[in-house]
Parts: C-alpha cells; sequence; structure tokens
C-alpha cells in the first residue's frame, strides 16, 4: 500500500507545482503607471544640472506660461532620435523646455549637449531617478506638456513630427 500512495503522492505534488508556475506565467507583471493629465504636477525639490542649486517645482513651472518636461539621458538612443526636435521647439518662444536628466553622469550629459546643442532652459539633475518617478515615468525619453501647473499631456518615447505638431498645436 505504501509502495502506491508514495509515486501518487509525488505525482500529484509535481501536478500542483506545474498548475501553479503555468498559472504564474499566465498573468501579467507589466507596470504601466496611469498617466496623469489634468493633474497638478508633483512637488517635489531637486538640484539644478549647471549651477548645484537646490530648486522646488513651483519655482520651475510658472503659472503664466507653457513648459515641456523633458526626461532624457545621455545613454539613451531614442533621445538622440527626437533630440533635433527639440531643439527646434527650443525655439519657440511659446514654450519653455525644461530638462530632466534621468540616471546619467554630468560628464556624458554634458558630452550628449555639447555634441548635439541644448534646448533646454532649464535641466533638473536626477542621478537616482526619484524625481521621475514622482512624475509617473518609467522610462526615457517622456515628456509632459505643462501649463498653469497642470499636466495637459504626457508623451511616452520619443517625440517625432506629429507629437511637436500637436504641441505647437495645443501652446498657440
Amino acid at each position: 500500500m505504501k509502495n502506491k500512495l508514495l509515486p501518487i503522492s509525488i505525482a500529484s505534488i509535481l501536478i500542483i507545482i506545474f498548475i501553479i508556475f503555468y498559472k504564474g506565467l499566465q498573468d501579467t507583471n507589466i507596470y504601466v503607471p496611469e498617466i496623469k493629465i489634468n493633474n497638478k504636477i508633483p512637488l517635489f525639490s531637486a538640484d539644478l544640472f549647471y549651477s548645484n542649486k537646490l530648486v522646488n517645482s513651483t519655482e520651475l513651472f510658472k503659472s503664466d506660461k507653457f513648459y515641456l518636461l523633458n526626461i532624457w539621458s545621455s545613454w539613451c538612443v531614442p533621445c538622440r532620435q527626437e533630440h533635433p526636435l527639440l531643439m527646434d521647439l527650443g525655439k519657440s518662444n511659446n514654450v519653455e523646455i525644461i530638462g530632466l536628466n534621468y540616471k546619467d553622469t554630468k560628464t556624458n550629459a554634458n558630452f550628449f549637449l555639447n555634441e548635439l546643442g541644448n534646448p533646454y532652459k532649464k535641466i533638473i539633475f536626477d542621478q537616482d531617478g526619484i524625481n521621475a518617478i514622482e512624475w509617473g515615468a518609467y522610462g526615457v525619453p517622456e515628456s509632459f506638456l505643462i501649463n498653469d501647473s497642470v499636466i495637459i499631456k504626457k508623451y511616452i518615447g520619443p517625440l517625432n513630427k506629429e507629437s511637436i505638431k500637436e504641441i505647437k498645436l495645443l501652446i498657440k
């Protein structure tokens, strides 16, 4: 009797383990933060890239202007692709581009800006990625169009010609 019970018990346990693992593979664990549109900008303090001066979000984003917060890194290939579009948009007087340098070194970021140009009025240095998390970002590049301290639109991934046209329409 014991000889027949042992193989049945082992087989039952293996089947249960297989079912648990199979069900686990069926569930998605991909985290996508909610897109915070028409929400106030997060309150935070951060160091400015060039001056190391500590500023808070209310100092950076005044209520009478349009802002585009662009989260970027020197190691990010799509950031290089969207950079010429940011340079073009930076020539507009209707929007001020604020950069958030994400999980980067100042040396690499400076090299990136010296090579491709600097479209940013101010740059927030976010070496640990904490401020990007406050914005609900989960990668680079991401951009947020802001007016009156309210997020109007979020762009996940690199900006393209269509998104730049949309931004220009919204800021007119």
